[in-house]
């Protein structure tokens, strides 16, 4: 493998950022970010991931010291607390469940959910259910109510389409990296070696399945948009 520093390199490979899927399952647009095969899995050539994520820390970094709205997106059950706790520290919106198609695309149409989630949280919370519905009600509105939050608890806050979108998995959550391509909206996102990279503004070539190799990632970007923030607040 060409030379890198040696501390990220010795980084990344404990965090186990060099391995592929198997070789049978890979997206051939993914060769130039690959060094070999072992052991019938592509290794990734950790010296071309190493720039890769530069770019996109360098990326988010301005882009969060503009004051741009990032979203976080990432459905993937195993990065969900790494992307909940990334959202808390950054503030940033997220999207953790499921991509509801045409978040981006008909952004219009989905603020007016956003909306009617927002007002019926207040109803709950000023005590206007009890005034207002009988006991039925009251309870298919609670249920009605969990599954707004657990799609929009996330954008709430979320008035128009975001600036950037940042994605931890590029073929799970490829809707979204579609919706920002047409759209036009510039995107980060972990591809691994099934991904397709050209779906993305600032491709992170990389595994993204195993826990530590997500956490090695998503605390270097997370590092990124809070430097940013500060930068902000600083100018």
């Amino acid at each position: 493998m060409p030379a890198v520093e040696k501390k990220p390199l010795t980084e990344m490979i404990k965090a186990a950022c060099h391995f592929g899927h198997a070789v049978q399952k890979w997206n051939p647009k993914m060769r130039r970010y690959l060094y070999t095969k072992q052991d019938g899995i592509h290794i990734f050539d950790l010296t071309k991931t190493q720039k890769a994520l530069d770019k996109a820390v360098k990326f988010l970094e301005e882009q969060a010291a503009e004051g741009k709205s990032i979203l976080l997106v990432s459905t993937k059950l195993q990065a969900e607390r790494l992307v909940l706790d990334a959202a808390d520290k950054t503030g940033f919106p997220y999207i953790t469940r499921k991509w509801i198609p045409g978040f981006l695309t008909n952004f219009e149409t989905v603020k007016k959910r956003i909306k009617y989630f927002k007002e019926l949280q207040q109803e709950r919370e000023t005590g206007v259910w009890e005034k207002k519905y009988k006991k039925k009600e009251r309870l298919m509105l609670a249920r009605t109510l969990t599954k707004l939050q657990e799609a929009f608890g996330g954008v709430a806050d979320l008035d128009k389409v975001p600036d950037v979108v940042l994605v931890f998995d590029a073929v799970r959550d490829e809707l979204a990296l579609k919706e920002a391509k047409k759209l036009g909206l510039p995107s980060v996102a972990i591809c691994d070696s099934n991904a397709d990279p050209d779906l993305v503004t600032y491709p992170i070539p990389g595994n993204d399945d195993a826990i530590k190799s997500l956490t090695y990632f998503i605390e270097k970007l997370t590092a990124a948009l809070m430097k940013g923030k500060d930068m902000k607040k600083a100018a």
